[in-house]
């Protein structure tokens, strides 16, 4: 159904999306490719919120170079949107631009669209393709797809340990386990992410700042601290610079106090209680998806980690492992031994590279029903 000059397009498109890496959420990252006569004649990526998307720059690029899209055919990696947000429907501008083909990699997961972007396109007389590099179109916007289908952030648990699944000494010490190549990639990996996610004992034992240092980024990702019981010193890191959001299991009684000067300092303090008396780690992912986070950054402690892995709420671990051994140290999660094999919680490698002097493992949860419909997204769409 797709040619070779097809996918050549595609991926020219796809190429141009992940330019929006950093700066286009809530929004998805999307790429367009005009092409006219065998030739390129306009190309394009959304920008930050509220500006122009991917379809409308590649239209305005055409026409500063002085062709008509009359005729053209779009190469686009997400279905053009059909709804009026902060900018027109893409599919009612493309239609007036005179755009005779649209070849999209998958459908937009957006209720609002799904499927109704390329239904215009078509009623308009249009020839619509869907499906080519659907998967890369999806890894590109994992996160986003989680945020419309689930309702909560693609979740992305970040460790760095040895070879022996060790994170730290016995004492807490762990700076620095791995090789500055694996920081800076790992601030790439922050960087790309809306929102940056620790708990309380991370800020107490490294007092991290959990901002983007290590490498350019047009915005930092909102910093986000699990804090049950509001015990983060006022003094701490975290609280400098933009204010973070807390959340605890509660901000009355004797948390309240803390809670105060907490917002003083500029804090946003949310509480979410469940019934164990701890954070409820389901209502935070809604509340941060809700405030459009797509993917979701989590650095912190082996007690944490456990919880998140343990409820079911990790998608994917971004494992930096040092070639040394620890012994009989900190891990990497607070779980349980299964009492059988069979019980282990079992992963499957997404990709696996090496940074500087350590491995950089990508691993998703095999049972996590999360994670595999996601990597299906859209199969049965396009």
């Amino acid at each position: 159904m797709f040619s070779d000059f097809d996918r050549l397009h595609m991926q020219h498109a796809l190429a141009l999306a992940e330019r929006g890496l950093y700066t286009t959420s809530p929004n998805p990252r999307v790429g367009c490719v005009l092409v006219k006569d065998g030739q390129i004649i306009g190309e394009g990526f959304t920008q930050p919120a509220g500006q122009d998307h991917a379809e409308v720059c590649a239209l305005k690029d055409a026409r500063s170079r002085g062709h008509t899209p009359i005729g053209s055919t779009a190469y686009v990696t997400l279905e053009p949107c059909s709804h009026l947000g902060c900018t027109p429907p893409c599919a009612n501008t493309m239609i007036e631009a005179g755009i005779s083909g649209v070849i999209a990699a998958m459908v937009d997961p957006n209720p609002q669209v799904s499927g109704r972007g390329l239904a215009m396109l078509h009623n308009a007389g249009i020839e619509v393709h869907c499906g080519l590099l659907a998967q890369e179109a999806r890894e590109l916007n994992i996160g986003f797809i989680s945020r419309m289908t689930r309702g909560i952030p693609w979740v992305r648990l970040k460790i760095a340990a040895t070879l022996d699944g060790c994170t730290a000494l016995p004492d807490g010490q762990s700076q620095w386990l791995t090789s500055n190549a694996s920081r800076i990639d790992g601030h790439a990996w922050r960087a790309r992410s809306c929102a940056a996610l620790t708990g309380i004992g991370t800020v107490r034992k490294d007092n991290p700042q959990m901002n983007v240092r290590a490498v350019l980024t047009p915005r930092q990702p909102l910093r986000v601290l699990v804090d049950s019981r509001l015990n983060v010193p006022l003094d701490s890191r975290i609280l400098s610079g933009i204010p973070p959001l807390i959340v605890c299991e509660s901000d009355d009684g004797e948390c309240a106090h803390r809670a105060h000067f907490l917002r003083k300092a500029g804090a946003e303090v949310i509480a979410l209680p469940n019934p164990a008396g701890k954070v409820d780690l389901q209502a935070a992912l809604r509340m941060l998806a809700a405030r459009g986070i797509n993917e979701l950054h989590v650095e912190a402690g082996y007690r944490l980690n456990g919880s998140l892995l343990r409820e079911g709420w990790v998608d994917e671990l971004l494992l930096y492992i040092d070639p040394a051994l620890l012994g009989n140290a900190i891990g990497m999660f607070n779980l349980v031994p299964p009492l059988v094999l069979d019980q282990r919680i079992r992963l499957r490698y997404h990709s696996v590279k090496q940074i500087g002097e350590d491995l950089r493992v990508l691993a998703r949860p095999v049972l996590a029903s999360a994670s595999d419909n996601l990597s299906h997204m859209g199969d049965a769409r396009s």
